[in-house]
């Protein structure tokens, strides 16, 4: 067991030395360039907003208090479960969703990039996710109640570390703050943003929710970096190695294991296996998201997924609404009924039916009974167009008779 700490340096290294550095900054080269591609990709706004989903759904699994997929999906629908347990789970998944989406719109350009790195945003980001929370959510598992915002002004442990005193944290925020704000850009902030996720944890500036919280920024920092573009997420490829994620934020507390491990109180060693890991985890899934997003089979994906609706399901589907369907999938946009219609070739009566069919399967989307119609991304459609995105949401609608 650790003891206290009240000295700002106590968490030194926070970057690796240079020469550690080298193969690190050859990773993130190579992620920086594979992100870039992905990142100017054009989406639907539905998957975007499924993308926020599935993000809330891993982060909250990596804490073990996530919902299946269709309770989340309910949850959108402000169909909250009659289960107080449940219902709590539901509500923090949106409070997830919607706090992802306003640090996006508040600190998502590059220029506010290095604002994230302060005690402020830090406090700003645990606030936009717990004060959309009632107070009978506001408990932490040992029932002390979470206060929105505030820096602890208790002791605590996790596992076998024990975190600084509470005395300390602002200072050592501080110090954090100092160190990967004067990074500069480039590769070197992709290692330091990795770096920073497991140094905020040793902090552990919250008597809940830190977790989160570090996710929430490291997921925000890659987007206003402009890696991710909204496509893509390091949290489900944390949650997908939950147990190695641990093990090795776990393992970067310890200290150092002698003269060859750094001049810094903790493993520089470690750290460095810590951010080897986080780079090969965002490499792994912008890769999987570029075979997901292929323009080249997404057509094809769709045809599959209309010929089922039509002659399986017998659902009122048809294959005709595959150039439209098409076309709003590559264009991210919206469009007016009437081009729907028009684009299927089909006669009026029948497009019509076969658009209302569209509407009630959630393959389109629309805000109002005549309004704009835009790509939808149902959970039941999942294994045709994104085969293996999100595992259990799929699972969880075959299991439901949704497919």
């Amino acid at each position: 067991m650790s003891t206290l700490y009240d000295s700002p340096h106590q968490f030194e290294p926070l970057m690796p030395s240079e020469r550690r550095q080298e193969p690190l900054l050859v990773k993130a080269h190579d992620l920086a360039r594979a992100a870039g591609r992905l990142a100017g990709q054009p989406i639907a706004a539905e998957l975007r907003g499924l993308l926020r989903a599935m993000n809330s759904y891993y982060s909250n699994r990596i804490e073990g208090q996530h919902t299946r997929p269709h309770e989340l999906e309910q949850a959108l629908r402000k169909d909250f479960s009659s289960d107080a347990a449940l219902a709590a789970r539901q509500r923090l998944a949106i409070a997830h969703i919607d706090a992802e989406q306003d640090l996006e719109a508040r600190y998502g350009t590059e220029a506010q990039a290095p604002s994230l790195y302060s005690a402020v945003a830090v406090a700003d980001i645990h606030r936009t996710l717990f004060e959309r929370l009632p107070s009978e959510d506001l408990k932490s598992d040992q029932g002390v109640q979470i206060e929105p915002g505030l820096l602890r002004n208790r002791e605590v442990s996790v596992g076998r570390h024990v975190a600084p005193a509470a005395s300390s944290v602002q200072k050592l925020l501080d110090r954090w703050s100092g160190v990967y704000t004067g990074v500069r850009r480039g590769e070197a902030a992709l290692v330091a943003l990795a770096a920073a996720h497991q140094r905020l944890g040793w902090i552990h500036p919250f008597v809940d929710g830190n977790g989160r919280v570090m996710r929430l920024h490291t997921h925000t920092l890659l987007y206003a970096l402009g890696h991710t573009g909204g496509v893509w997420s390091p949290l489900r490829g944390f949650a997908r190695s939950v147990d190695r994620y641990y093990a090795l934020l776990a393992t970067a507390d310890e200290p150092r294991r002698g003269d060859l491990d750094g001049r810094g109180n903790l493993s520089e060693l470690a750290l460095v296996d810590w951010i080897d890991y986080v780079l090969d985890t965002c490499m792994d899934q912008v890769q999987f998201m570029s075979g997901q997003l292929s323009l080249d089979t997404m057509e094809r994906r769709i045809a599959a997924c209309l010929t089922f609706e039509q002659e399986t399901l017998r659902s009122g589907v048809r294959t005709e609404a595959l150039r439209p369907l098409h076309y709003l999938f590559l264009s991210g946009q919206e469009m007016e009924r009437g081009e729907f219609k028009r684009m299927t070739g089909l006669g009026d009566r029948t497009a019509v039916s076969l658009l209302t069919a569209l509407v009630k399967r959630g393959l389109l989307r629309s805000d109002s009974p005549q309004g704009k119609v835009r790509f939808g991304m149902p959970h039941h459609a999942l294994r045709f167009y994104f085969p293996a995105l999100w595992p259990e949401a799929e699972a969880d609608a075959a299991s439901l008779g949704d497919s």
